[in-house]
């Protein structure tokens, strides 16, 4: 079936084109635009950009995905990937977050969703080593902002490496705020063994922590194990999700299914954007369904 975005906007019609290849591999510019519906100068210049950020790889006549292992840690990738449930899962977390309380983030781009709420709760301290939430906070009167310096990897926008992972070890906060690329019932993991360090040495950092799940990530698994979900004291996801699976994690953990506006989710993509404010649709969401009793 043909999608007729032709008057859409641009990060929507670029991200039906990355579901389309990834989920067959590759595709022909002549496919592209009967999917798109736009003109062949145009899905030109999509997958020109798209080759750019280095999410799809061009050949001529057409183009095809990189491994998985390249998108799914490209922050500009992640950035566009279900950011409707990403600002759902945001809203849902600010229950957790009082004023005066030390917060650390990693460098997923859930937690972005959360700090660009945060100017709404009150004076805290944030502690991150994504470079694109210190954008979003750095200009923020009444949040002492603490960056985590290291390596920096352009791929994920952030620092890694020891010096980061020396400088989290070292620092003790309220609440840690995390994502990561996949999940079971009982383990969390993901594709890169040095970020599952960093990954790790977050949640530790903190008192309590809180891990943010899409749908999409729920019911996988990657490379390396990160935690036991267990080790999380919350567990926030977006549906649908297996409800066996939701059973399972229940026994281990608080864990909280929460919905996602269908009309955001229809325009998921239109407002993920870099550094600015965010905003928008997904500032309608909230609603939290499956809340253990008492909580």
């Amino acid at each position: 079936m043909t999608f007729q975005p032709s008057r859409a906007p641009r990060r929507r019609r670029q991200q039906l084109i990355i579901d389309h290849v990834l989920a067959r591999g590759d595709a022909t510019v002549a496919e592209l635009t009967e999917l798109t519906g736009v003109s062949l100068m145009t899905v030109h210049r999509d997958i020109s950009e798209l080759a750019d950020r280095g999410i799809l790889r061009k050949y001529h006549g057409g183009v095809s995905a990189q491994p998985s292992t390249v998108f799914e840690s490209s922050s500009d990738f992640r950035l566009h990937a279900h950011w409707a449930e990403k600002q759902a899962l945001a809203h849902a977390t600010l229950p957790f977050v009082t004023p005066g309380m030390s917060l650390m983030l990693d460098d997923s781009t859930t937690a972005l969703a959360l700090a660009r709420l945060l100017p709404e709760v009150g004076p805290m301290t944030v502690v991150t080593n994504y470079r694109l939430i210190t954008e979003e906070l750095r200009n923020v009167e009444g949040i002492r902002l603490i960056s985590v310096g290291g390596e920096y990897s352009r791929t994920h926008d952030s620092w890694i490496g020891l010096p980061a992972l020396d400088m989290i070890s070292g620092i003790s906060v309220d609440l840690a705020v995390l994502s990561t690329s996949a999940m079971t019932a009982a383990m969390t993991f993901h594709q890169e063994q040095e970020v599952v360090s960093i990954k790790r040495a977050v949640r530790r950092a903190a008192a309590k922590s809180v891990l943010l799940m899409d749908h999409s990530k729920v019911g996988h698994r990657a490379l390396h194990r990160l935690e036991s979900v267990d080790s999380f004291d919350h567990v926030l996801l977006t549906g649908p999700v297996d409800e066996e699976l939701v059973k399972e994690m229940r026994a281990l953990t608080d864990v909280r299914v929460v919905e996602t506006d269908a009309r955001a989710a229809e325009a998921d993509g239109d407002e993920a954007g870099g550094g600015g404010g965010g905003g928008g649709a997904g500032r309608r969401m909230a609603g939290i369904a499956g809340r253990p009793e008492g909580e």
